[in-house]
């Protein structure tokens, strides 16, 4: 085991421990396992429902228990120390990310049984997903960076969770006032593109641009967290 993959284990442990004592933010995990539970008692769930739970899980458990991770760390005054240990970058955000993301992929897997969703071509929706995933680890992290307590960080994810969880019903406003027109470039919107091109049996050249969007909002986000991050670090 080498000492970088042992930094990243420690911090992972450290969360994954911390997290189970804060009943306020794994009770998160329920949400969108309950609304999959709900819709999952009717008859003929469209791919939009599908994807709404998929969205939503990544906006409340993904965005919001890594903000919240973050958070704490700044609230109990353990950041700067993290931050001035042998860790570097990667690692830290590594270890930081693991739990949130080993959480949203237990979730999605649970809300999927649910609600019986297969997708036709397991691949390209997992590939869409993973991807999905990191951008919203990306925004988590910035919230978090950003948020001064637990508190704070609950509410300062609610937008996202908003915009993200349920943009596919921003869409009908995209139709009506043109000024909003940018949502059908959201990850999310694109994820469900994705998935309807998929099950449509469409190939490569019909679905690439749409998770090439998807990378694109990630890395942005990538950068913008690293930023932030280097920010933090000499604001601390």
């Amino acid at each position: 085991m080498t000492s970088s993959f042992k930094r990243i284990n420690a911090i992972f442990q450290k969360d994954l421990k911390d997290l189970s004592k804060n009943l306020y933010v794994t009770s998160m995990l329920i949400l969108p396992i309950v609304m999959a539970f709900l819709y999952s008692r009717f008859d003929g769930i469209t791919l939009d429902i599908h994807y709404m739970i998929i969205n939503l899980t990544m906006a409340t458990v993904t965005a919001f228990i890594q903000c919240a991770v973050i958070a704490e760390e700044k609230e109990k005054h353990t950041l700067r120390g993290l931050m001035l240990s042998p860790a570097s970058l990667t690692e830290i955000l590594t270890g930081k990310s693991l739990v949130s993301f080993v959480f949203t992929i237990i979730t999605l897997i649970v809300c999927m049984m649910i609600t019986g969703y297969e997708p036709a071509n397991t691949a390209v929706i997992g590939i869409a997903i993973l991807v999905s995933v990191l951008f919203y680890l990306a925004i988590g992290t910035i919230l978090g960076l950003l948020s001064r307590t637990v508190l704070e960080a609950s509410v300062i994810i609610l937008p996202v969770i908003f915009l993200f969880g349920f943009g596919s019903m921003l869409m009908m406003l995209a139709e009506k006032y043109p000024a909003l027109s940018f949502i059908e470039y959201l990850p999310n919107i694109q994820l469900v593109e994705i998935a309807y091109k998929v099950e449509a049996g469409a190939g490569f050249g019909d679905w690439w641009s749409h998770i090439a969007i998807i990378v694109a909002w990630t890395v942005v986000m990538g950068i913008l967290t690293a930023v932030v991050y280097k920010k933090r670090e000499m604001d601390e």
